[in-house]
C-alpha cells in the first residue's frame, strides 16, 4: 500500500511540473537576476518563484504527512508525526523571522523586498532539499 501511495505521489508531483502554469514553471532565482530589469519587474519575477516553490513545499509536506500517518495508523506510534508537524511550524517562523531580519537591514530604495523574497526562496530551496531526501 504504502508503495503503491508513494508511486501514485510522485506520478502527481511529476505531472504537476510539467502541467503548470509556464509563467512559473520556467522560473528561478537565477531568472530574476536579469540587469535590464526594473525593481518592480524583478519582485513579480520572484513573486512568481515563491508561488511555485510554496507549491512544491507543500505537496512535499502533504507527502511527509501523509506517510507519517500511515505510519502511526500500523504502529499506533504518533510522536514522529508530531515531530514533523512541529518541526514544519518551526521552519516557516524561522524562515519567516530570518528573512525579516534582511528585509530590515535594506532600505526600501535599495530594495528590501527583494532581500526578503531572495531569502524566502532559498530557504524554501533548502526545506524542499531536505525534504525530498527523506525516505
Amino acid at each position: 500500500m504504502l508503495i503503491k501511495t508513494t508511486t501514485f505521489l510522485t506520478a502527481l508531483i511529476l505531472s504537476h511540473c510539467f502541467t503548470a502554469n509556464t509563467a512559473y514553471a520556467q522560473k528561478s532565482l537565477a531568472d530574476c537576476k536579469m540587469k535590464d530589469q526594473t525593481i518592480n519587474e524583478r519582485s513579480r519575477c520572484l513573486d512568481g518563484v515563491k508561488v511555485r516553490l510554496d507549491r512544491e513545499l507543500q505537496t512535499w509536506v502533504n507527502n511527509h504527512t501523509f506517510n507519517l500517518e500511515e505510519k502511526a495508523l500500523i504502529n499506533n506510534r504518533y510522536s514522529a508525526l508530531k515531530m514533523f508537524k512541529r518541526s514544519q511550524g518551526n521552519f516557516i517562523t524561522f524562515r519567516e523571522n530570518d528573512c525579516r531580519w534582511q528585509y530590515l537591514l535594506v532600505s526600501q530604495e535599495k530594495g528590501a523586498n527583494l532581500a526578503f523574497k531572495k531569502c524566502y526562496i532559498r530557504l524554501t530551496q533548502l526545506r524542499i532539499k531536505e525534504l525530498s531526501q527523506i525516505k
